[in-house]
């Protein structure tokens, strides 16, 4: 069985009311889909692939909208 790895913080402000906790979890814990979402949607292959999905989107579009015309307008 995998051990878990946190760290648990807790500290008490004396001059106010307020009580932090902080919690690490190590990315040994994180889902699948985190880690892939992590890899695949932040930094500099995040910025990537989101250019690289809307030029595919944008050609869907103009390959369905060129059909469409295309059989609309078709002469009989």
């Amino acid at each position: 069985m995998n051990t878990r790895e946190t760290d648990v913080q807790y500290s008490r402000w004396n001059d106010s009311a307020q009580d932090q906790v902080t919690i690490n979890v190590s990315a040994i814990e994180a889902t699948g889909c985190k880690r892939i979402y992590n890899k695949l949607c932040t930094g500099k292959l995040g910025i990537v692939m989101k250019v690289l999905g809307g030029i595919v989107v944008f050609w869907i579009i103009f390959l369905i909208g060129y059909m469409t015309g295309y059989y609309v307008h078709k002469c009989k």
